[in-house]
């Protein structure tokens, strides 16, 4: 065991105050102390306890004279020194794991242990297992006197008790920093004298010098006090949420494996069993799809399938993530926010999921003449304070008109982010594991047990699509609703939207599996391979390599149909099925700040399961080989369009001097602007070319075109209400109104159309909710033969934010209408700077 002890000094002009003849003393007994000095504003103290990698950190004031023997006797105590905070060093600078360290030897010891546990039918027969661990034993044991005074004033119950246990069963003990520390007579003379030290400095208070105790009447101050209630409730949400796979103690072993492996299996590669004779096999094909691009006929009749269905039809919106990369910060508190929350386009990412849903449903409405409402299940997580932020968004907008029992929010649990070298638990101080959401794969494990399911079943729906908040065209035309319409029409369990694959983009692909089993039989399936998991099938985007993923495979961009109750088969599974896709991406640092306010990186990552692989659990068994003719019976089955129409992502933040907009809201604007070109060029409208993104790095994009989706929001319905006209390069076009007519109109400059009931009025029903009601007193908008010239956006102005559609403007033409008021103009010229506000009631 080594000790370690350091003093740094506060700033060059002070020197040491302190008589160091203690420490001189202990360094000629000891050959394993190290102490150092360094240059600070403030001096630290710190005692490293190897055994629990703990620490003990005080900061002193400085003196004004030197002549305090501080270290005179270890059982004085000084009135200078006062104890701010404690920490473990352990996760805030990595330390790596011993050289003996046996991934496999660890792995089997907790194996053993699950296995006792697994076999236990109450908790008291858990804890007496638990108790019997080694680690457990010799943890408890060394730190006896002080736990139990720990456990009894906190009064913590069994359950409470276990769980702490099992952390320390896993060898996660760091992350309840130095509270443990106390001073023992089976110590040394040396570490003794240190501790009694310790607990000296511990006594110590802030404010007063007294020398009283931390809240609870031991030293736990009521931060830390806090953190353990906290950490309490991520860790027994780990254990009741993973107990498919063995709670706390399982989440470690698989943590432990996939960090274990060192060699993966390749497509095509055979798997010897334990006879010789057969062998397993499993080849990587590119899948089969559904081109909507190509098929155009096909592609329509698909859509109106998706429309008649929708009353059969839910929506689940995975918002949990973290959403790290965005960098997303509150400009007036300097909170972090999460992705739903990004002002995109005048609005928020969750909004423009409900509008292009509202889309849909208003387009049903005049076809069919019935009011459709969707329910819409969303994940939420503790992460960045998400959960309360979606709630809260909810709320202010009264649940988007469609009242609060049509959405179910359910949070996901958060789980412990690891070190990439040993699986140790980051930590940023005492009880504070450093956490994040466990992935969207946890949706289906966690629908089932918070009711989802039986919430859609109540509400008459067997199917579901299923999108990320940061996709912002996931919804453009004809793709989301061939999706679901192919789905239902055709029993499908589960369906993938994808499209052609970026060279070098973070992002999985769709493969089609082929395996033959030890039985001789054949199975097929659609399954999804993460960027991360390249590697491991010996795939790369080298295009001398002989896999062309770009060329080969299709995107996995994440927009899912599924069936609902195949869905909820698996999800009900008591074993790791219902976890699909479980991988550890430990390529990316974890990023998190220290109670100094210190940023600290470590290269780690956490357990994470993937929604997508949900689809590995749909396989299709054959007699035969039948690799040619295997597309039609799958249960499983992919469509492909255009990329712009399928996945733009707005799921990072653009750094300055960064060249490449892919995956950042700019990028994504273009897309949505790419498209607007599309719609309305087949339309007989002049509009300037939109170049590649490389093109407007330095600049704004060459126009402005935002289309509410309510125009359509299929593309031949919207192409109904565009005909003929042009708009001049650096104009800006914003429509916010469903019932509009556009005929022959040239635009110059800014157009901004603006219908406060774009798709209806609200009433209040029975229950003091507020409901929209599709068709009811729309406004209405008419432009035919009209010129509209005016100086538009300022496109010099160097605040201008185009993707959150926050620009300076020099002039513009405005309509604003309230009510079901109607604005029509015929022949005539609008020029400069006006604003025409029509109300009817």
């Amino acid at each position: 065991m080594s000790l370690s002890l350091q003093i740094l000094t506060p700033h060059s002009k002070f020197k040491t105050p302190y008589n160091l003849s203690l420490i001189m003393a202990v360094l000629q007994q000891h050959n394993n102390l190290v102490f150092t000095f360094g240059s600070k504003y403030s001096k630290s103290l710190f005692f490293f306890n190897s055994y629990n990698n703990s620490c003990l950190n005080y900061v002193t004031k400085p003196l004004a004279s030197t002549s305090s023997s501080l270290f005179s006797s270890p059982f004085q105590s000084s009135r200078p020194l006062v104890r701010l905070t404690r920490v473990s060093t352990a996760p805030v600078e990595y330390v790596p794991p011993a050289p003996d360290f046996d991934f496999h030897k660890e792995i089997a010891r907790l194996k053993a242990l699950k296995l006792k546990l697994d076999n236990c039918p109450n908790l008291m027969d858990r804890i007496r297992v638990i108790d019997s661990d080694s680690r457990v034993n010799s943890f408890f044991c060394s730190h006896k006197y002080s736990f139990s005074r720990v456990l009894e004033t906190l009064r913590l119950d069994n359950y409470e008790v276990f769980l702490l246990k099992c952390v320390v069963a896993a060898g996660q003990q760091h992350v309840f920093g130095d509270v443990c520390i106390q001073f023992d007579a089976t110590r040394s003379s040396l570490k003794s004298a240190l501790f009694a030290l310790a607990e000296m400095i511990e006594n110590w208070d802030v404010n007063d010098g007294t020398g009283r105790r931390g809240v609870n009447g031991y030293g736990l101050e009521t931060e830390e006090y806090e953190a353990l209630r906290s950490m309490l409730k991520i860790i027994a949400d780990v254990e009741r949420f993973y107990d498919c796979i063995g709670g706390i103690i399982g989440y470690q072993i698989m943590v432990l494996e996939l960090l274990s492996q060192s060699t993966f299996e390749r497509p095509c590669l055979s798997h010897n069993s334990n006879n010789s004779l057969k062998r397993e096999i499993t080849e990587i094909h590119p899948p089969s799809v559904l081109d909507l691009s190509q098929d155009l006929e096909y592609a329509s009749q698909a859509a109106i399938w998706g429309i008649e269905g929708l009353p059969n039809m839910g929506e689940i919106y995975p918002l949990g993530g973290s959403a790290d990369r965005l960098g997303l910060v509150d400009s007036n508190s300097g909170e972090c926010l999460p992705a739903a929350m990004l002002p995109y386009c005048g609005r928020t990412l969750l909004e423009g999921l409900i509008r292009d849903l509202q889309a849909r449903e208003y387009l049903y409405f005049k076809l069919y003449g019935k009011q459709c409402i969707t329910p819409v299940a969303i994940m939420t997580s503790a992460a960045k304070s998400n959960h309360e932020h979606v709630t809260s968004l909810c709320q202010g907008l009264r649940w988007f008109g469609r009242g609060r029992s049509k959405f179910k929010l359910f949070e996901q649990p958060l789980v412990p982010a690891v070190s990439a070298e040993d699986g140790q638990w980051l930590a940023s101080r005492p009880f504070k594991p450093v956490c994040k959401p466990g992935g969207h794969g946890v949706i289906w494990k966690l629908a089932y047990n918070e009711g989802v399911f039986q919430w859609f079943h109540d509400h008459g729906r067997r199917g579901a699509t299923v999108r990320q908040v940061s996709n912002v065209v996931a919804a453009t035309d004809v793709t989301l609703l061939a999706l679901a319409g192919i789905g239902l029409r055709q029993g499908k369990k589960l369906g993938f939207a994808s499209c052609k694959r970026n060279a070098a983009a973070t992002e999985g692909i769709n493969v089609l599996i082929e395996k033959k089993n030890l039985e001789g039989k054949w199975t097929y399936g659609i399954s999804c391979i993460e960027y991360t998991e390249f590697d491991k099938f010996g795939m790369t985007d080298n295009p001398f390599s002989s896999y062309s993923l770009q060329d080969e495979f299709p995107a996995n961009t994440n927009i899912l149909y599924v069936d609902l109750p195949s869905a909820e088969l698996v999800a009900s599974s008591n074993d790791e099925t219902s976890l699909p896709g479980m991988v550890l991406n430990v390529k990316k640092a974890i990023t998190f700040v220290d109670q100094f306010g210190s940023k600290r990186s470590v290269r780690g990552g956490r357990l994470e399961c993937t929604m997508q692989n949900l689809v590995d659990n749909f396989f299709n068994t054959c007699s035969s080989r039948c690799y040619d003719g295997v597309k039609d019976g799958l249960d499983t089955f992919i469509v492909y369009n255009e990329r712009k129409k399928v996945t733009s992502s707005a799921k990072k933040k653009r750094t300055e001097g960064d060249k490449s907009l892919h995956q950042t809201p700019d990028g994504s604007l273009l897309d949505i602007i790419r498209n607007a070109y599309d719609i309305l060029s087949h339309c007989e409208i002049k509009l300037p070319k939109i170049e590649g993104n490389e093109m407007y790095v330095d600049s704004g994009p060459p126009f402005l075109i935002l289309l509410h989706p309510a125009l359509g929001p299929l593309w031949e319905v919207t192409r109904q209400k565009f005909h003929q006209g042009s708009i001049s390069r650096g104009s800006e076009l914003q429509i916010e109104v469903a019932e509009f007519l556009w005929r022959d109109v040239q635009l110059d400059g800014s157009l901004i159309i603006l219908a406060e009931n774009v798709l209806g009025s609200t009433r209040i029903d029975e229950n003091g909710e507020t409901i929209l009601q599709y068709g009811k007193r729309c406004g209405r908008c008419k432009l035919e033969n009209v010129k509209i010239l005016n100086d538009g956006i300022d496109w010099n102005a160097r605040e201008n934010l185009y993707w959150k559609h926050d620009v300076q403007r020099f002039e513009a033409v405005k309509v604003i209408l309230h009510g079901n008021a109607e604005f029509e103009a015929v022949d005539v010229i609008l020029q400069g700077h006006a604003t025409v506000v029509w109300c009817f009631c």
